[in-house]
């Protein structure tokens, strides 16, 4: 009877990791559009920093006003600045790669965060990949790469990694091996509380690392598109994102998680369209439901 009682519990959990990783995919793509608008104003590190600091100040609060924060979720705290310099990591090389990386061309880079997640999930936790869940990420990579470059054959042919791309690419590699690694090295840890002590942990690895370009930051002076965007990615694409990373993480495996990465790219495009008043044309149709087909073959058992 346990046995048979437990197997709706972890159902539910399942899909309760699922829908925190669709709100990622949502969460994440404005970073992108607002990221590239501000990566040329501001030092990627010196922004980074701000955004750790306010998301840290963010969750914090957050636990505090809820369960609070015990002393023993700190023990070994270097699990908490390897998981702090990843996530940090990621985020600087983000927005070095805006600088000269199209929105929409980031996000394409974004996509192979999956494949590379479910990589070290096998390294890390032995989890292997069913040829279903094997399927679905590659067709959920083909689709976004189908919406990106808006059903043009030829254009996706002639795909070249220009330096941002690149850099960002490393970046991307930093998010994947992440995953993975916050699941190997929780120890019992609430996800709020292990998001606070990532997010404390990865700012004071930029406070460190960023130090210079911290000081040399003329705050008060900054255009009002670098605040819009520091206060987004750090309550939004910071704090929201990491914690809901951390809450899938316990409740799906590091494939899964990341495959919602694949939906990015749709919302990066319907955010340019907002933003550009540009609208995609009919082509990119196929992608989407491409990607939509991915996540339902996920969402089986």
């Amino acid at each position: 009877m346990a046995e048979l009682s437990a197997v709706p519990e972890a159902r539910r959990e399942a899909l309760q990791g699922h829908a925190a990783m669709l709100l990622f995919s949502a969460a994440i793509a404005g970073s992108f559009s607002l990221g590239a608008r501000a990566a040329n104003l501001i030092d990627p590190a010196a922004i980074s920093a701000a955004r750790f600091a306010i998301a840290a100040g963010v969750v914090g609060g957050i636990a505090m006003a809820g369960p609070g924060i015990p002393r023993a979720s700190f023990r070994a705290p270097w699990r908490y600045l390897l998981l702090g310099g990843l996530f940090a990591a990621y985020f600087v090389l983000m927005f070095e790669g805006l600088k000269t990386a199209l929105p929409v061309s980031a996000a394409a880079v974004f996509t192979l965060t999956p494949l590379m997640s479910a990589g070290f999930g096998w390294l890390l936790m032995r989890q292997r990949m069913t040829g279903r869940i094997a399927g679905a990420l590659a067709l959920g990579a083909a689709g976004s790469l189908w919406v990106i470059f808006r059903g043009d054959v030829a254009a996706l042919m002639r795909l070249e990694f220009g330096r941002g791309e690149a850099i960002y690419l490393i970046g991307c590699a930093a998010h994947a091996l992440y995953t993975p690694m916050v699941r190997r090295l929780n120890r019992g840890e609430t996800p709020i509380v292990s998001t606070f002590a990532t997010l404390c942990a990865g700012g004071l690895i930029l406070l460190v690392w960023g130090g210079q370009a911290i000081l040399h930051t003329d705050w008060a002076h900054l255009p009002a598109i670098v605040w819009v965007t520091l206060l987004y990615v750090a309550i939004f694409a910071s704090a929201l994102t990491t914690a809901l990373v951390q809450f899938a993480t316990m409740r799906l495996p590091s494939s899964k998680v990341m495959a919602y990465t694949y939906l990015t790219p749709a919302w990066v495009i319907g955010l340019e369209a907002a933003l550009t008043h540009g609208v995609p044309p009919l082509a990119v149709l196929p992608g989407v439901l491409a990607t939509i087909a991915a996540l339902l073959l996920l969402l089986k058992d």
